[in-house]
C-alpha cells in the first residue's frame, strides 16, 4: 500500500472541484459538457449535471409520498472527465501558482484564474 503525505490517510488531491465546468472524455456520454454538482476526493470522483444518470426505486416516506421510480446522477471517476475552459472553447487542465503564502488554481493554456 502507498503512503500518503496528506493528512488524512486515503483522501487524494483533486485538481477538480465543485462548481468547474468540464468535458466528459470517456465513456458513454464521451463529449458532454456540464458542470461538477460534488466532488468526492476519497473515491475519486465527481458528480457531473446530466451525466450518468441511474434510475433508483425510492419508498415512500415523509418527503417523497408516493415513492416510485427517480432518475438521478451518478459519480463519475475523475479520469473520465477534463477542465473546460469558456474562454478558450477547449480543455485544460489546473495547475497551481504560488502568490506568497497563497496558492491559487490557474488554466495551463491561458495563465487565467480559474
Amino acid at each position: 500500500m502507498f503512503k500518503s503525505n496528506n493528512k488524512k490517510q486515503g483522501t487524494k488531491k483533486m485538481k477538480i472541484k465543485k462548481g468547474d465546468n468540464v468535458v466528459v472524455i470517456a465513456g458513454k456520454y464521451k463529449g458532454v459538457k456540464g458542470r461538477v454538482l460534488k466532488a468526492i476526493p476519497k473515491e475519486s470522483r465527481v458528480i457531473v449535471e446530466k451525466v450518468n444518470f441511474i434510475k433508483k426505486h425510492t419508498r415512500p416516506n415523509q418527503q417523497n409520498q408516493q415513492g416510485g421510480i427517480v432518475e438521478k446522477e451518478a459519480p463519475i471517476h475523475v479520469s473520465n472527465v477534463k477542465l473546460y475552459n469558456e474562454k478558450i472553447k477547449d480543455v485544460t487542465r489546473a495547475v497551481f501558482k504560488e502568490h506568497g503564502d497563497s496558492r491559487t488554481r490557474v488554466c495551463k493554456k491561458t495563465g487565467d484564474e480559474i
